[in-house]
């Protein structure tokens, strides 16, 4: 899978997103080493510490699933309603959630919807991370 045909499953996966407070939508959709794509979208709620990001919603899927060798993900986001129009990068908890399932080498791609798409690694969106692999030292 291109990492532009992965853009366009996260673009689809906003269209799912529940944001009545804020009226951000983003989507997110996930690929595992074996090819399949787990979508997700932010789900918000009143008091605002429940609310899930896109990343999480699709990572937790695949988890739920049995999943945990992953390859890449791809993140859209903006006002809902609108087109994609900005970069949506992952906050902090989803790329500690990336962290604790993916090494450095994952990759994430942000893409404005205009066709182009930029490509991190965990380890550039998350230097010197903390993970399990800490623990077992």
């Amino acid at each position: 899978m291109t990492p532009l045909e992965l853009v366009n499953l996260a673009i689809e996966a906003r269209e799912h997103a529940y944001v009545p407070y804020s009226g951000f939508a983003v989507g997110a959709a996930l690929l595992t080493k074996d090819g399949k794509v787990y979508q997700g979208c932010n789900i918000e709620n009143s008091a605002f510490g429940p609310t899930n990001c896109a990343e999480r919603t699709a990572f937790f899927t695949a988890v739920y699933q049995g999943e945990r060798d992953f390859e890449a993900i791809a993140i859209v986001g903006g006002r809902e309603g609108q087109p994609v129009s900005d970069l949506c990068a992952p906050c902090g908890v989803c790329r500690q959630v990336m962290r604790e399932f993916c090494k450095n080498d994952f990759k994430i791609y942000l893409s404005k919807g205009d066709g182009d798409v930029l490509t991190y690694t965990l380890s550039d969106l998350l230097p010197l991370s903390f993970s399990k692999d800490d623990l077992n030292r």
